[in-house]
């Protein structure tokens, strides 16, 4: 069952990222609008909607299984996704496509809920293989999307991800009715349990949810520009080159997640995510100096550290909450991660027209800094049990 829901993450991956590189394209091809500043700020309400729907569903899932959340709002996501295409009003198109974000935002509640249904000595090393498929799924996403805007019409992105809504609903009621569908619950030691609870710092979720802001904020100010400063350094035009070069984090991510597999466990959990953190900040030095080999070998590195730190942070979220809050604690979370995309997404430009390509990577450097700043007062009241968390990751 694992697995299934594992191939409905990728499909509704996949399905969500089928436009997003090529916005502009399909707002000036059907509606003749070329501003950036109006794509801008349609990715923002964009990333608000995701921001307010997943909150909204993980409340719904107190009362209502998951799956059954699913087969019903993946089915309107697919109506509306059809009526986009449809559709000829900018307007429409603006109203019709976010109520549409508002709903396809329930296939994150798979996520907590795969989580549930397992044993917390799988959660590492599922949360690191979810990770993957996420980026794996982005990749794929684009390479489709991409294909549909070249040899056909960016409208029919909207019929492909209608399909996809509709693949994810056969499939949750397919789990409904079969045998497999069963909730084991994950157990721990009751000694553990009381442990854990004395020494989980107060407002965790909270607290979690703060540092992986800022930590997916300085993540996503340097995607953005990050192709054009490559072609700046190198006087490399390609932008098969370019994207390469780009998609080297989802590559090394595959190999981290390989790693992952094979090493032991360790007691130094604490420290490994302050080294993880020390790491990054010394990738995004390296990408900030003008010189190609450089930018490699910090891009490589960067890679590493961006999806072991995100595995860990997700670990510990998980570890310190209990299966029946997972939905809801992932969600708050999540709603802090967003925002951090969000303030990026309208910061970067101005830092880039003001101080330059380099500045995203200085600015991403210091959040790094902040970030092990505020991991380290906030767990290191913890750091054995921390440990004892993240070593089995």
């Amino acid at each position: 069952m694992k697995n299934f829901l594992i191939l409905m993450t990728l499909v509704a991956v996949v399905s969500d990222y089928l436009l997003h590189p090529f916005y502009p394209q399909f707002f000036e091809a059907r509606f003749g609008v070329n501003d950036p500043e109006l794509v801008g700020y349609y990715f923002a309400a964009i990333c608000f909607m995701v921001m307010i729907s997943f909150p909204f569903w993980a409340y719904v899932s107190k009362k209502i299984a998951e799956l059954n959340i699913l087969i019903y709002t993946q089915f309107v996501a697919g109506l509306l996704a059809l009526c986009c295409y449809a559709t000829t009003s900018y307007l429409n198109f603006w109203i019709i496509s976010l109520v549409m974000i508002l709903f396809k935002g329930s296939y994150l509640l798979v996520y907590p809920y795969i989580l549930k249904i397992i044993t917390k000595k799988e959660h590492p090393k599922t949360i690191g293989l979810l990770s993957v498929v996420v980026h794996l799924g982005g990749i794929l996403g684009a390479v489709i999307g991409g294909a549909t805007v070249d040899l056909i019409d960016a409208s029919y992105i909207f019929l492909i991800m209608a399909l996809g809504d509709f693949i994810q609903m056969g499939m949750s009621a397919y789990l409904l009715r079969s045998k497999k569908y069963k909730i084991t619950k994950s157990s721990e030691p009751k000694e553990f349990i009381k442990q854990k609870t004395k020494m989980i710092p107060k407002g965790f979720i909270l607290k979690i949810g703060l540092i992986t802001m800022i930590l997916y904020f300085s993540d996503f100010l340097i995607r953005p520009f990050f192709a054009t400063y490559w072609e700046s350094i190198s006087g490399y035009e390609s932008k098969l080159i370019s994207g390469t070069i780009y998609a080297i984090p989802g590559f090394v991510a595959l190999i981290a997640l390989w790693i992952n597999t094979k090493i032991k466990e360790t007691n130094n959990g604490f420290l490994q995510v302050v080294s993880i953190l020390l790491i990054g900040i010394v990738g995004l030095f390296l990408q900030g100096i003008p010189m190609e080999i450089m930018i490699i070998i910090g891009r490589i590195i960067y890679g590493w550290a961006i999806f072991q730190g995100v595995v860990k942070f997700d670990v510990l979220l998980f570890e310190f909450s209990t299966p029946d809050s997972y939905a809801m604690d992932y969600s708050k979370v999540h709603f802090f991660q967003n925002l951090g995309v969000l303030l990026s997404s309208f910061s970067v430009g101005l830092l880039v027209d003001n101080y330059g390509l380099r500045i995203p990577f200085l600015v991403a450097l210091g959040g790094f800094s902040i970030t092990l700043l505020l991991y380290y007062l906030t767990f290191k009241v913890a750091p054995k049990l921390t440990s004892k968390i993240l070593a089995k990751s």
